[in-house]
């Protein structure tokens, strides 16, 4: 009897130590997910330890404090986990991201490789430059042709294969759109074909004799005056084009035409060398006193909007026919070359100087658009405003407080190493959420960031305005690819164009013509739903970075000062 109970005994303690050594039981569906993990009572692996002996705290739900369970053992921190979906299940393999990659030189190294290059480049090899092509669009459908002479020049310059032309033309035939299947080649989104018109700034490359240029075909509509000034900030020259037909360039020309703000954006971003087409020279059978007569009006805006006669230049060409775009071989030509005997537009196009680059001061890279790389990074382009940037580099996003790192950079469709100043370069970045990347946001280097401000000085020139500019006027604020709503709070003075003197302090009004100093303070944004307080923006004195320091104001759909930004106040507040 002794003996039977003493073998009792041993068996309900084997049984007990078993129980404790057992596995967890996966749950019925055979996954052991967190949902059952949670739902099943939980055994410790060992038994707890009196208070004070050292024992740490479990680590089975990922805090530093115990799992928050009651008295039937359910794990409440895995059951939400769960249910938020943020715990992978266990037969998944987990994602691994690709490893950030290193920078390959210091910077002292790559800015002297970089002048290398670039000197290199001067002699011998092809320079950059890029070129934001602009023309008017009316309200009755007709265009200058800007799109269809790009899709054309494209074409005969082999950039565009017989394939894409011929569907194209099948498209455009099918659509009812015939005249706009070289456009088309431009204008690839449904909404701009069904409507005719550029919408948004459409990028390409070609490459001349000694220029390889990048190429932003910029709307026309008014309604998209906003992405036409994101195109211009990234330019170095322009391309206006002009319809030649009769009234018709008179209707863009005209006090309040799309061919005078345009000329004006691009000026006032910094664009000084101009090629000015005259398109359409075949419908009025090429007429040499038309073509002279457009020329002689244009020169004349030329000269009072600042741009110099020796950096613009003009010729007459046939998009649709493509007569005086590359050459004048073709029998269309014979009439154009009876009285015209000078460059096509390839050759100007192939004359055009890109300015100084800034290779020496920090990065300041405007981003113009966001999009979804291959695998996992994400994509941003911009034209860099100054200085240098390197594949495995860290910059900072701002406005905000996120860094990223460039796991590669695209120039022209091709991967390099490092892109410097004045290149219109596409980075895909890592290590970032892309939520924190927004267009017109700017990335620099951590160590030298650029200044925010919510209130600054600027220095204007008031545009062909009918109302006056006023203290109080609400404004829309353009810098690159940002516009944000501000209010002119304060004229502090006018300004003589010609010395650069103060004429009069505080005026009550500015009128059209006239250059004045004015404190700009920014708005907050109405759509956001919450109190009127305003979001700093990247932005630097033009003495410091002129391509960082231009900005635009627009009032109700109209362009009405173009200025620099001068000196930060909001610290002032």
């Amino acid at each position: 009897m002794f003996l039977t109970s003493a073998a009792k005994e041993r068996d309900k303690a084997q049984k007990a130590a078993a129980q404790k050594k057992a596995p967890q039981t996966p749950s019925s569906s055979g996954y052991n997910t967190p949902a059952s993990r949670a739902m099943s009572p939980t055994t410790p692996s060992k038994s707890p330890k009196k208070a004070g002996t050292g024992s740490q705290p479990s680590r089975m739900s990922g805090a530093t404090s115990p799992a928050r369970t009651n008295s039937g053992g359910l794990d409440y921190m895995l059951l939400d986990l769960s249910a938020a979906n943020l715990q992978p299940r266990e037969d998944e393999s987990p994602r691994v991201d690709e490893p950030a990659p290193r920078v390959a030189m210091e910077r002292e190294k790559l800015l002297e490789e970089a002048r290398r290059e670039l000197q290199a480049s001067g002699q011998d090899a092809k320079k950059g430059v890029s070129l934001v092509v602009i023309g008017k669009f009316t309200d009755g459908m007709l265009t200058a042709g800007k799109s269809t002479l790009m899709g054309r020049l494209l074409y005969e310059l082999g950039r565009v294969n017989e394939k894409s032309r011929h569907a194209n033309e099948r498209e455009s035939n099918r659509a009812g759109k015939a005249s706009f299947s070289w456009a088309w080649e431009l204008d690839g989104t449904k909404e701009e074909r069904e409507r005719g018109i550029t919408m948004d700034i459409a990028m390409q490359s070609l490459s001349t004799a000694h220029r390889q240029i990048t190429i932003l075909d910029a709307p026309g509509h008014k309604d998209f005056i906003p992405n036409m000034i994101s195109g211009a900030s990234q330019a170095d020259c322009g391309l206006l084009v002009v319809d030649a037909a009769p009234g018709e360039f008179e209707a863009g020309f005209e006090r309040g035409g799309q061919t005078r703000e345009h000329l004006v954006l691009v000026r006032s971003l910094g664009v000084s060398q101009v090629v000015v087409a005259v398109n359409k020279l075949d419908q009025v059978n090429w007429e040499q006193a038309r073509y002279e007569e457009v020329c002689e009006h244009l020169k004349t805006f030329f000269g009072q909007s600042g741009f110099q006669s020796s950096k613009t230049r003009f010729v007459p060409v046939g998009a649709m026919l493509g007569v005086n775009l590359v050459e004048r071989k073709a029998p269309e030509a014979s009439v154009l070359s009876r009285w015209y005997r000078g460059p096509t537009l390839v050759d100007l196009l192939d004359q055009l100087e890109p300015p100084v680059r800034d290779i020496e001061s920090p990065l300041r890279l405007p981003i113009s658009n966001v999009f979804k790389g291959q695998g996992s990074g994400i994509g941003v382009t911009g034209r860099i405003c100054g200085g240098i940037v390197q594949v495995g580099e860290r910059l900072r996003v701002l406005p905000g407080d996120e860094t990223a790192v460039v796991r590669s950079i695209s120039l022209d469709e091709r991967g390099v190493p490092w892109a410097a100043a004045g290149s219109n370069a596409t980075l895909y970045l890592t290590a970032i959420d892309p939520i924190h990347l927004n267009i017109g946001s700017v990335l620099c280097p951590p160590n030298d960031l650029v200044p925010l401000a919510t209130r600054f000085s600027a220095r204007i020139i008031v545009l062909d305005i009918q109302l006056p500019i006023s203290s109080g006027t609400s404004v829309e604020l353009f810098h690159h690819s940002r516009d944000v709503p501000a209010t002119i709070s304060k004229l502090v003075a006018s300004i003589d164009r010609a010395t650069g003197s103060v004429t009069r302090k505080n005026p009550r009004v500015l009128t059209k013509g006239t250059s004045a100093e004015i404190e700009i303070t920014l708005r907050g944004d109405s759509l956001s739903g919450t109190s009127a307080i305003p979001r700093p923006i990247p932005i630097e004195p033009f003495a410091v970075n002129k391509d960082m320091g231009r900005i635009l104001l627009r009032r109700g759909g109209e362009t009405i000062a173009a200025g620099r930004f001068i000196v930060d106040l909001s610290r002032s507040l």
